[in-house]
This record gives C-alpha cells, structure tokens and sequence, in this order.
C-alpha cells in the first residue's frame, strides 16, 4: 500500500459548488475510483487550498491511472470540477493536483 497526498486551490468563487458535486460525487466515478485500487480518499479544504489524500493498494500504479484517465465519465467528472480548481504553479509537469512529500506517518 501507497499513500499519496496532494494539492490544490480552490477558486474563492467555485468552493461552494465543489463542496456540492463532492456531497454526491456520481456513482460511476466512484466505483472507477475502487476500480483503480483507491482506498480511504479524502479532500479537505483550508484557505482556499484542497488537500487530497489517498491510499493505492493495486501492484501497478501508471496502469491503473491510464484507465482512470481513459473512463468516459470520470472524463466527464473532471471536465465538471477543473474549472472550480486553479493548480500551483509550482507542480510538476504533467500534474493537475501537486503531489506532495510525506514527512510523517505512524501505524
């Protein structure tokens, strides 16, 4: 098991429509999530910021983001959410959420 964490800001003017979708976040995007062996995912706001955290139990990563990517509606969710979000300008290329470093975990 992975766990990852991640950032990104929310427009001031779209948090309330991000909390909306996300109180019910469509079926089929859900089961894609399962799917692609995500477990535990969470997003928590602070000051304008999204915090993403999520723990990834398959045995192929770059796999099971390739077919999440390439769902037709999980495509759609995306579409539907981008626009409420504004990356940091310093992620990595090809990074929608930044990733960010675990410094700390305890069992």
């Amino acid at each position: 098991m992975h766990r990852y964490g991640s950032v990104i800001r929310v427009k001031p003017e779209k948090l309330e429509e991000y909390k909306r979708l996300h109180a019910d976040v469509w079926p089929d995007v859900k089961k894609m999530i399962t799917e692609c062996n995500i477990q535990n995912y969470s997003i928590y706001h602070k000051e304008g910021f999204l915090f993403s955290y999520f723990e990834y139990v398959g045995d192929d990563y770059d796999r099971d983001m390739a077919k999440m990517a390439e769902d037709d509606m999980t495509q759609k969710w995306w579409n539907v959410c981008m626009p409420c979000q504004e990356p940091l300008e310093t992620r990595s290329q090809g990074e929608w959420w930044a990733n960010m470093e675990e410094v700390f975990h305890q069992d």
